[in-house]
């Protein structure tokens, strides 16, 4: 998605030697002085999905550039994009698309931007290494076992060729984008959840409770369950087109549905205007790779990564 009047973004403008000046979203001032030294305040909210990627990027980034101060704050998608519209930030981090609303109200504060992809997301669905019944859960099973007021407790209530097994459930907790985007792709909107199950903030305290238990059943992220696939079974999901099995290939091709999707940040165009929010940005894609292996998520393809980088190269053309 490209908008209006964007700013420069090259490896020129990017040149830590080049003086510049100017405002940013909370109003504090920035610099590069003539000896390459990068400074201010560089502000992020949105998605507490991409915020671990952002933090990560902030991290890396800060360790080169001890003069800029990178914030990163969890508003959710919508509440980031709420604060971006309004000038608040300078960069907005978003596990979807800005939306019709959201585009309008940006346009009418005046708001240009750039639709940046930074990874991918996957969840993985899991059971027990015993678990000899289940290969492959279709979204309305999934659903049946977990939307909110689900009574289920017994693998054979999910389906009649399932046993007479206990079904013990796993998972993260209210507070987890995790728990906000599964309940949203498999239950139709965020927070439609059971409460009665095991939540964690601590994947790996999931990872013990389904790996104890032979008719447990968890999901998290997908880089968690290749961390620990010795200890659990991965099952496949059927979002309509087939059972497929989660992977790094089928989260990138989008092939792994409904469980799959990419993960953006919105940089602005006054923002782009401030050399360490030029270089920030140009960071985050040139270590994207690792950015996304230290926060568990699923690296951009080589595809996403050139489509990526042609966005930000055709800022200069804004």
């Amino acid at each position: 998605m490209r908008h209006r009047g964007l700013a420069a973004l090259t490896v020129g403008a990017l040149a830590l030697g080049v003086a510049a000046c100017g405002g940013s979203a909370n109003g504090e001032t920035s610099s590069s002085d003539a000896g390459g030294k990068l400074s201010g305040t560089i502000k992020l909210d949105g998605s507490s999905t991409v915020a671990p990627l952002s933090e990560a990027a902030a991290e890396m980034f800060q360790a080169d550039n001890p003069g800029v101060r990178v914030t990163v704050g969890t508003s959710g998608t919508g509440g980031g994009f709420e604060k971006f519209c309004n000038a608040e930030t300078d960069i907005s981090d978003a596990s979807r698309q800005i939306e019709a609303d959201e585009v309008d109200a940006c346009k009418k504060a005046g708001i240009a931007y750039e639709e940046v992809q930074v990874a991918n997301d996957g969840l993985s669905v899991v059971v027990n290494k015993a678990n000899d019944w289940v290969t492959c859960l279709t979204v309305p099973q999934l659903r049946k076992i977990w939307e909110k007021g689900s009574k289920l407790d017994n693998w054979n209530q999910v389906d009649a060729s399932f046993p007479d097994k206990e079904l013990e459930l796993f998972g993260p907790g209210t507070d987890s984008g995790t728990f906000d985007y599964f309940t949203g792709a498999v239950n139709g909107e965020e927070g439609n959840s059971r409460t009665d199950y095991q939540a964690t903030e601590d994947d790996n305290v999931t990872v013990q409770g389904v790996a104890g238990s032979e008719g447990g059943l968890g999901y998290f992220g997908l880089s968690y369950y290749e961390q620990n696939q010795d200890k659990l079974k991965v099952v496949q999901v059927d979002g309509g087109s087939g059972c497929v099995t989660p992977s790094k290939e089928t989260v990138q091709d989008g092939s792994y549905k409904p469980l799959s999707r990419p993960l953006f940040v919105y940089p602005s165009d006054k923002a782009l205007a401030r050399p360490e929010v030029q270089a920030f940005t140009k960071f985050y894609l040139d270590n994207a790779e690792r950015i996304a292996a230290q926060a568990l998520f699923v690296p951009l393809t080589a595809d996403q990564e050139a489509a990526s980088r042609q966005k930000v190269d055709s800022l200069a053309k804004g």
